[in-house]
Order: structure tokens, then sequence, then C-alpha cells
């Protein structure tokens, strides 16, 4: 006896918004997750194996985590059945369950993060039985918001945010395929498809609800066609559009602004040019990928960690995603723009790699070569070498450079920050090294 009749959750309805009436129908149709759902991957092989067990799908909004569900349903030829968490009760979901005593479903809860503890509870003894397939949705971290008995018995499963490669080929898929927007002869260049895709910030319903509304507002010409350009965009946002252009001259004069900003230790500025760039659509890892290189070239060791938070940074960002990762760009902003500053470390690669460049290849020094075979330590390699560990404040007298180079300075620290304690250890050095005619 068929209980659920897969009409009942179809998905093509042309009075359904935009971005129902595109939801792919099969995992070859499914754009994003290729960690998940590129060949060989893991859902792909259980969805093709119809092995499929309970799981818990986490990502941002817009990403297919109902579409997954959905395709899940198809291809395993069970009922797929969506319930949200936001408007429905302890009480209509088992209503549903008991009908799973006559035949199995896969059960799609939307923003499962909703349910209470007592109400997760309920689950347990169904999804340990396999009684139903519990597909639970959440843009929350499941670890703080699903009790961990559930946990231990689905698999998480991470979506990550959309591309904007990803977002423009749903996009132009629409345009080529939905029957309402084919027949309306819709005129859109590339660069305004590409904003459309940034202003989507990896979330492929937002990219298409904003593509039907600018369509809804747009009148047709006399040769009945319809044209959406930039005014059409920041009527439909309702606010204005940054204009920026990531291929030409305002990307370089952005970041440069934001680079000198930084420099000259104006956290206010700085915070102003980031935020030109993030709104206009460049890439937020083009941006820390600059900083990294900012907290080694105008900083150093006058603050080295100044290098940990951009790294972490960039990772906090990765982690987390848009719109709240921003913020841990941000922070790092203001603290490259109010770290003590100092170049030393970018005169002294410069200086050496000129060096590298234009001396000659002088061999390395017999007695701090390795020698790892009897013929090379007998040829003298290692031989005379003193070990620092054993001698006084771990400082010996000893050549490390060339003999035609011995005398040779490129590092030459500041008296700013951490770099002022370094910059006195290697006077103490020297100093030591300099003053002593035997091993110390």
């Amino acid at each position: 006896m068929e209980l659920f009749k897969d009409s009942d959750f179809k998905f093509k309805d042309n009075r359904k918004p935009l971005a129902d009436r595109m939801r792919p129908e099969s995992l070859d149709d499914f754009v994003g997750q290729e960690h998940l759902l590129g060949k060989g991957k893991l859902l792909r092989i259980l969805i093709e194996k119809r092995g499929i067990p309970s799981i818990i799908l986490w990502g941002p909004s817009g990403v297919g985590k109902t579409t997954i569900g959905w395709i899940i349903g198809k291809e395993t030829g069970l009922p797929f059945v969506p319930m949200s968490a936001v408007s429905i009760g302890l009480k209509e979901v088992k209503e549903v369950i008991k009908k799973t005593k006559l035949q199995k479903i896969i059960l799609f809860v939307d923003e499962f993060h909703r349910f209470n503890k007592l109400q997760q509870d309920s689950f347990l003894p169904h999804v340990e039985n396999g009684d139903i397939i519990l597909i639970g949705a959440t843009t929350e971290n499941p670890s703080f918001e699903i009790i961990s008995p559930l946990l231990s018995r689905m698999k998480v499963l991470t979506l990550n945010p959309l591309s904007n490669e990803e977002i423009i080929t749903i996009i132009k898929r629409a345009l080529n395929h939905d029957q309402e927007l084919k027949d309306s002869s819709i005129v859109i260049e590339e660069h305004i498809i590409e904003e459309l895709a940034m202003l989507a910030n990896g979330d492929a319903r937002k990219g298409l609800n904003l593509l039907e509304i600018c369509y809804k507002i747009t009148k047709e010409d006399d040769q009945k066609k319809r044209a959406i350009d930039r005014e059409t965009l920041k009527e439909a946002l309702q606010r204005n559009i940054a204009v920026y252009d990531k291929k030409g001259e305002m990307h370089y004069d952005l970041i440069s602004a934001l680079h000198k900003s930084m420099r000259g230790s104006n956290p206010d500025a700085s915070l102003y040019w980031l935020a030109r760039m993030i709104e206009g659509g460049e890439d937020p890892l083009y941006i820390l990928r600059r900083m990294v290189r900012f907290a080694s070239e105008d900083i150093g060791n006058v603050d080295p960690h100044a290098l940990t938070l951009a790294i972490s940074a960039t990772e906090a960002f990765k982690f987390i995603g848009p719109p709240e990762g921003y913020l841990a760009i941000a922070q790092l902003c203001v603290y490259l723009s109010l770290c003590e500053k100092g170049n030393a470390i970018y005169k002294a690669y410069n200086t050496v790699m000129h060096d590298v460049r234009t001396l000659p290849e002088y061999p390395v020094p017999l007695h701090i070569r390795n020698a790892p075979t009897k013929l090379m330590a007998q040829l003298g390699y290692g031989e005379g070498y003193l070990y620092p560990h054993d001698y006084t404040n771990a400082i010996v007298k000893q050549g490390y450079f060339p003999e035609q180079m011995k005398n040779k300075r490129y590092y030459h620290p500041t008296d700013r920050g951490y770099e002022k304690r370094l910059k006195e250890f290697m006077e103490k050095v020297r100093k030591l090294v300099n003053t002593e005619k035997e091993p110390i």
C-alpha cells in the first residue's frame, strides 16, 4: 500500500517561485557540493547504491539541502516527506511516523535545530530501528544544536556556500530552461550576470529570487525584449550597488588604498577600503592573501603575532564563510593597522635575493656541510663543526657564510616591538663572538 504519492511533493509548478521551479531533478543536474556529490564522492556513492543512512545536512541557506533530500528520495524510490521544524510540532511528526509501519519514508526536516531536546529524543527509536531515513537540514553547528544520541546515529555532512561560478551556471540555466523566462526574450549582459551572482553571496535561492524580481520589474521594449541592467539590479535590491571592477584599475586602486591605510596605522580608513572591496564583490581570499603578505612586509618581527593572526583569520573565513566570516577579516584589518610597523624583513630578503642572483655561487664551507656517507666524512664534510649547545649561552665563534661573504649583514631589526628584543640578542651574539678567541 502506498501512502505518499510522489506528486504530493513535486517541486515543479509554474506558479511557484523561480528558485523552486529550477530545482534540479537528478544528481547530474545538481550544481555545487562536488566534495559530496562529485564522481566517486561519499554521498553520490551512497545514493547510487541506495544505502543512504540517516544524515544531517549542515550548511548555509540556498546551497541545496532540501534538493539533495528530494533527489535522495527520487533515486532510492522512497517517498520524500518534507517538513519544517518552524511550523510543526511533535504531534504532526508522530502522525507521519505512524504511517511508516506500512511504508518506509524519507523524512526531511528543515531547520532541524529548532526542535528542542525532548522533541529530538522522539526520533531516536525510529532512526535506530531504521523505520525512517531521517534527513535533518540545519544552518547551525550540529555539535551545539543536536543531541549527542542522535549525532551518534546520524552522519553529518557539511555543505559549502556556492561559488560565484556555480551561481552563474544556475542563473544561466534558469535563463535558458525556465519556460517563462525563455518566452520573455530577456537581454542581460555577462557582467550583469556576474554581479547578480556576486550579490547572491553563495546562496542560489537568493540569486534566482533576485533574477526573478529583476524580470518582473522590467518592461518590454518595442522589440518585445526585456533588458536587465545595473539600474534594474539597483531597483530590485532597493539599494546602491558598489561600483567595482575586479579586473580593472579600481581593483588595484582599492587594494593599494587598503594596504597604504594599514601601513599608515589608520584603522578607520582601512576598514572603509576593506568594506568597499567586499561590497564590490572582491574575492575575500584575495584580500586575505594581501593581508598575509602585509603582515610580513610591513610588520615582520616587530609583531610576530600579526602573521599568526592573518593565517587564523584566513582559516576562520574559510570555516565560517560569508557574511559572518567578514568579521574575522575586519578584526585582522584593525589589528594590522594598529601594529607597530617595520620592514626589516622585507628589506633583508630583497637584499639577499639581489646577492643570490648576482654573486657567484660560492661553495658551502666544509665544516657546516652534512656528511651522511663515509666518503664524504673522509673528504672533510662536517669536520670541525662546533655544536652550539655544548657551549655557554649556546653561542660559539664559528663561521656560517662562504669565506668571501663573512662580513655580510642583511637583517637590520628596528627598535620597535618584539624586534627590539631580537636586535638586543643579535648584538649580544656579535659581542660574544667578536671578543672571544676561543669557543665560549
